[in-house]
């Protein structure tokens, strides 16, 4: 199930940052637990991918999660995530701070998450997206919903959306093409 906002190709093409929640969108937000207490955490390529063709399109990236995890961590230097904001209590306390440390307007960000308490950032921001397994409250308020699975492409269909709908897709894909 894919939807999408009257005026979501309108907001797409304003972004310039693309913040991501982690549990539940880049991943498919099971909790995994090694045999020492260590957190565990799956990220598919696919996903991996779109961040890294928004970036190759000149976007800027983020994450801003509540939970911390050294994974994530790892996760986000391998893709070249350039903000990383783990550990977050109030989520649009922070999305606030990283508006004004990259003296960005709301409507130049595009937010993807995926539970209630991304909504103080889902309802701010000036794209909002989530996966569709989301929750009902989430879904009837944000301009996108991906038909791909939380952690298995869902995060990969919303970048290829937004650099669609800014004319930059193909400039990005041709040049896997040389």
């Amino acid at each position: 199930m894919q939807y999408l906002a009257p005026d979501a190709l309108a907001r797409a093409r304003r972004v310039r940052l693309v913040i991501f929640d982690v549990d539940g969108v880049l991943t498919d937000g099971r909790l995994w637990y090694g045999p020492g207490g260590e957190e565990l955490k799956a990220f598919h390529a696919f996903d991996g991918h779109g961040v890294k063709l928004l970036r190759m399109a000149g976007l800027d990236t983020a994450i801003i999660s509540g939970r911390e995890s050294q994974a994530v961590e790892e996760r986000a230097k391998e893709l070249g995530i350039e903000y990383l904001m783990q550990g977050v209590d109030d989520k649009r306390q922070a999305f606030e701070a990283m508006l004004r440390r990259l003296k960005l307007k709301r409507a130049a960000t595009a937010y993807m998450g995926d539970d209630v308490v991304d909504l103080p950032v889902l309802t701010r921001c000036g794209f909002a997206c989530a996966p569709h397994e989301a929750p009902e409250d989430v879904r009837r308020r944000v301009h996108y919903i991906a038909s791909a699975d939380a952690g298995h492409g869902a995060a990969r269909e919303v970048c290829e959306f937004i650099l669609e709908a800014q004319g930059k897709l193909g400039a990005v894909l041709r040049r896997f093409l040389r």
